[in-house]
């Protein structure tokens, strides 16, 4: 197995290559012989049914699933510097009687300082820039578990963003959010995607806005069965193959 980086016809941008890789946990194969590139800008969704292997590709270029094959990156400003990662996991559970705000969510992960001795007004500051982020400002105050699905998400993608990385990868961040939450979210991680010029790798079971946000859709189902746009996968023979199959369950 191998992590690195690599220059060839990606130039200066950064991006992500995923080069014959195979997982197998135990006598399992999980997943075989998966070959795609991302390219820096572009938002790749995953789909396929349960059981594909998608969370565990994610989990695997995170670095948290031996595999054997070649994971790749190219990075601006250096051949030999690794790339800075978002992660967005899918949406934790919080106890809507828990004190717990969202400014102390963000001072655990971002300050050595005891979350119950307060923020300092720099650290604050900070905070309220990386809501900004996300137009999420007036959150700072509030109670994580009482958060909406798509509240939360906008929070967690807040956190995914600092520090600003090169690739930002969420595992079905539309879980638990409505349809006006969905639409809101996907417009927000456009404007990210865009601004900040970096790719976004995400795992998604609502197929109504890929044609609209996506660049490249794939097709898992333990193998790379099909990649394209939106509309040469969803259209292909291949997805209705998959999901015939498996019943229509997603």
């Amino acid at each position: 197995m191998n992590i690195g980086t690599h220059g060839g016809a990606c130039g200066h941008s950064c991006c992500l290559r995923v080069q014959d890789l195979t997982v197998k946990i135990g006598a399992d194969t999980i997943l075989e012989n998966i070959n795609l590139h991302a390219h820096c800008g572009e938002m790749i969704a995953l789909i396929g049914p349960n059981g594909a292997g998608k969370s565990t590709l994610l989990k695997t270029i995170l670095g948290q699933q031996a595999y054997d094959g070649i994971i790749s990156f190219s990075v601006p400003g250096s051949r030999n510097r690794k790339p800075k990662i978002g992660y967005v996991p899918q949406s934790p559970a919080f106890d809507p009687g828990d004190s717990v705000t969202v400014a102390d969510l963000f001072a655990c992960c971002m300050s050595k300082r005891p979350a119950f001795l307060g923020q300092s007004k720099a650290l604050r500051e900070k905070i309220s820039v990386c809501l900004e982020r996300v137009h999420s400002e007036s959150l700072i105050d509030k109670r994580v578990g009482t958060l909406s699905g798509g509240e939360l998400q906008r929070v967690l993608l807040a956190l995914a963003l600092e520090p600003l990385p090169n690739i930002l990868i969420l595992d079905e961040p539309l879980s638990g959010v409505d349809v006006e939450g969905m639409e809101t979210l996907m417009d927000m991680l456009d404007e990210i995607r865009k601004t900040y010029d970096l790719s976004i790798l995400m795992i998604t079971h609502d197929f109504s806005m890929l044609s609209r946000y996506a660049d490249q859709v794939i097709l898992l189902d333990k193998q790379l069965i099909c990649q394209g746009t939106p509309g040469e996968v969803l259209n292909s023979e291949d997805f209705r193959r998959v999901f015939h199959r498996k019943g229509g369950n997603l």
